[in-house]
């Protein structure tokens, strides 16, 4: 059950993206198993991939060869697995249920929302620009938009500044642990979803976020601003 707590004189809600905002896992998860296949090794189901999807690269390459980023030839199979990857950036991935009614609200409410996510803009722009769910955010910005990214503060300041909002001011809402410090580090309340790719090994409790979810639809009455009851 979701928390009872409200953040009150919500200017703005923050997400982090894949894991909480999307579905990416099947598109990520295709990327490696391609590259798994075409070495003659069994395919592997999603299932399989699910868990490691919110590392990237690291934890897809992990899953698919058991490579770690200190094999020898960790980065040349990185680059063809990011070059796989962007060919499909949305071919399989699909926005959570809820998504669009609740960034609607944020709409109807006057409520500015943005993204922060540790994927790379390589891939975060074109992947958001090709689904209209993201014309409205009012600050998108990766992992390396800035000199650091999650857990580091910066990247979540960074949207705060590019939406004219104090970082006290905003929420921020994610599904693995170095969204929760991070948003700490920035000042602002945080809220962990527990529907992303946590993996097996993860305790929400253990965070320290001030909130958890299990679904988005949790969201909404933790959030006092105008327009809300």
């Amino acid at each position: 059950m979701a928390q009872r707590a409200r953040f009150a004189n919500v200017q703005a809600v923050l997400f982090d993206l894949d894991g909480t905002l999307i579905d990416s896992a099947p598109d990520l998860a295709a990327a490696a198993d391609t590259m798994r296949v075409a070495r003659g090794l069994p395919s592997l189901p999603l299932a399989h991939y699910r868990p490691m999807a919110g590392a990237g690269a690291r934890g897809l390459l992990a899953v698919a060869f058991d490579m770690t980023p200190e094999h020898v030839d960790y980065d040349t199979l990185r680059e063809e697995f990011f070059c796989i990857y962007e060919r499909s950036l949305t071919q399989r991935t699909q926005i959570f249920d809820g998504v669009p009614e609740l960034l609607a609200t944020f709409l109807n409410q006057g409520m500015k929302w943005g993204v922060v996510t540790n994927k790379a803009e390589r891939f975060t722009l074109p992947l958001t620009r090709a689904m209209a769910m993201f014309e409205s955010a009012g600050a998108i910005v990766s992992g390396d938009t800035t000199p650091f990214a999650k857990p580091h503060p910066a990247p979540l300041l960074e949207a705060a500044r590019r939406m004219g909002v104090q970082a006290s001011r905003c929420v921020y809402v994610g599904d693995d642990e170095r969204d929760i410090v991070a948003g700490l580090a920035a000042g602002m309340a945080t809220v962990a979803v527990t529907y992303g790719y946590l993996g097996a090994q993860a305790d929400t409790n253990r965070w320290g976020a001030n909130a958890t979810i299990n679904c988005v639809n949790e969201l909404l009455p933790l959030l006092h601003f105008s327009g809300t009851a």
